[in-house]
Parts: structure tokens; sequence; C-alpha cells
């Protein structure tokens, strides 16, 4: 049966395959990891499909700088509820180095997470596939943001309540109500 993700605040079927996964179809865009890439990147780019590229917590966003544009996807993996190294990637990618391809969240994405990854850049999210539904409704929990941020994940911006006064804060807050 084919992954389901969240993409753009959306439930989609994933069209992209890991290396694992490859064999099955050939022709579908290709998700290879850091490592991968690094030992064979002529044979990645000769398959002739989009590719995708995973980042574990460890690696820096600088060591794929070069390399941004052979990339559609590039995934940050969380390995753990405390792991939040894939927060930090994914807004270098978006306000450092400009990626504008998809950018997701993999590994350890649970629903309480998502809002506040879309924050940070993230546009798709693996997540068991029996939290897909509750996961979709994490979009619409917020309408109002105290905090500053590319929001390029999210739908829409969020109205950054810090820049009004705070009766003016208090009025918007309760008109989204």
């Amino acid at each position: 049966m084919p992954r389901r993700l969240l993409r753009n605040a959306e439930i989609v079927f994933d069209e992209w395959r890991y290396v694992a996964e490859a064999a099955a179809d050939a022709a579908a865009p290709l998700i290879v990891t850091l490592a991968q890439w690094q030992l064979e990147p002529d044979t990645w780019l000769a398959r002739g499909t989009p590719l995708g590229l995973v980042l574990s917590p460890a690696h820096r966003v600088e060591q794929i700088a070069a390399d941004l544009e052979h990339f559609a996807l590039i995934g940050a993996e969380f390995s753990g509820p405390g792991e939040g190294r894939g927060y930090t990637q994914a807004r270098q990618l978006r306000e450092q180095w400009s990626f504008g391809g998809e950018l997701r969240a993999t590994g350890y994405v649970r629903r309480d997470q998502l809002f506040f990854m879309a924050r940070c850049g993230f546009n798709s999210f693996e997540l068991p596939d029996a939290d897909i539904e509750e996961g979709y409704m994490a979009f619409t929990t917020f309408t109002a943001a105290y905090q500053p941020s590319n929001d390029s994940g999210l739908a829409q911006k969020l109205r950054n309540t810090l820049a009004l006064p705070r009766s003016s804060a208090i009025t918007a807050y309760r008109a989204a109500e």
C-alpha cells in the first residue's frame, strides 16, 4: 500500500521512494541519504528522476549547499521526541539557502509538532498512518503567532501579534475565535 503523508496541509499519497523501495518503481522520484549521495552522485543524477535527500540530525546544511540545485525534496530526520536539530536545518534551508522545494519532516514526527515544523519551513510530514487524519487538524489549531517566523510551510501566513499594540493583539485574537 502506498505511503500517505501530509503535504501542503493536505493528505496525499507519496510518489517518492527511498532507495530500498526503488526497485519496485524505477521511474519514481528517489530519496537518498547524504552518505549515498556523497558516494555516487553521478549514478543518482543519471537516473533521470527527481531526487530527494534526507539529512540526519548530525548533518550540517552547509554539507549540501553546493548541491541544492539537484534536489526537489530535502528531508530532515527527527530521531526522537527530544531531537530539535531538524528545525534548525529547515530554517537554514529556507532562509539562508533559499531552498524552494519540498521540505519533509521524517522519523519521529507527531501531531503536536506539525504546526511548529511548518513555521520553520516544512511543508511535508511523514507521520504514522494512524495519525494522518489527526495530524491534518493540527494546521487549524492556531490563527495568530507571537514570534517571528517564515511560515513557509503554512498555507497562509499567520498574523504576527507582536507587531500590534497589546490591546490590538487581544482584539485580533478574539476576532479570530
